[in-house]
């Protein structure tokens, strides 16, 4: 009797037990992960703040190989210094070489209050020269707050920003829009699903719910806002919520992008303006 090489034999058992087995029973396959993007993207952003957990959010993008979008203004942090002086440039120089994308969250941390009758916007800065004041604007004295990010960025790394801004809190009037798409400046807020509540009690928001609910309700193309740091939030969202979020997501079959890489967030493009700010106020 001929014997079978042991490729013929492996063969062979799988016909007999095929021929054993129930009909219309598959034979068990081994488990396989999500293929990626199968679920869609997902556009992870994150605006400047306290920066007391910057240094954690761009090792876990680095560790996931993820590429996000970062906003900038030039705001106080823990260490007593502003986001886009000096001291911060190794961070940003860090940022561009892992290939993220940058936009414009107004120089001075603006908040843009209504349009007035007269042509220009109410404003109030919440850093800089005029912290605290009411000021009235015109359409391009706001356009150039924008683009200001770009030029301290430019200094500070010798790469310009992306062509995205983002106002503090997304509050917006038809006058601001106006005046960042004459600059060339496409607005992005975020997606219902997308509000990190980073900047919620964490009394009454504990992270593991926020984790829950950015899990549940994420869908394809949802824009997720957080910050790279609060000074109010006594439990920090980051270090709790963030990798497993991603690691959640992946599993999901999410994949990620900055929004350069989306032709819906291209300037030109229609507004992606969240309806729902839970009291934002970024």
């Amino acid at each position: 009797m001929r014997s079978l090489s042991p490729g013929k034999l492996g063969f062979a058992a799988a016909l007999t037990l095929a021929a054993l087995a129930p009909a219309g029973l598959a034979l068990a396959q081994p488990a396989s992960a999500p293929q990626a993007c199968s679920a869609g993207t997902i556009y992870l952003t994150f605006d400047t703040g306290s920066q007391s957990q910057a240094q954690y959010i761009a090792q876990t993008l680095r560790r996931h190989h993820i590429k996000a979008t970062f906003f900038m203004a030039n705001e106080k942090t823990v260490n007593g210094d502003y986001t886009l002086d000096p001291s911060w440039a190794p961070f940003w120089k860090s940022l561009v070489a892992d290939g993220h994308a940058f936009g414009s969250h107004t120089f001075d941390h603006v908040y843009a209050k209504r349009d007035l009758p007269d042509g220009k916007i109410e404003v109030k800065p919440q850093f800089g020269a005029n912290a605290g004041k009411l000021l009235a604007w015109s359409p391009q004295q706001y356009c150039q707050e924008i683009k200001r990010v770009d030029q301290r960025f430019y200094e500070l790394t010798g790469s310009h920003i992306d062509h995205f801004w983002r106002t503090p809190g997304g509050h917006t009037t038809p006058r601001t829009l106006e005046a960042g798409g004459a600059c060339g400046y496409k607005h992005v807020a975020w997606a219902d699903a997308g509000f990190s509540g980073d900047e919620l009690p964490s009394d009454k928001w504990p992270n593991q719910l926020l984790l829950e609910r950015a899990l549940k309700n994420l869908r394809d193309g949802d824009i997720v806002m957080a910050h790279l740091g609060i000074w109010s939030r006594k439990d920090p969202w980051a270090p709790a919520v963030l990798e497993p979020l991603i690691s959640g997501l992946e599993k999901k079959g999410f994949c990620f992008a900055t929004l350069r890489d989306s032709p819906e967030h291209l300037p030109g493009q229609a507004d992606n303006l969240n309806r729902h700010r839970w009291n934002s106020k970024s």
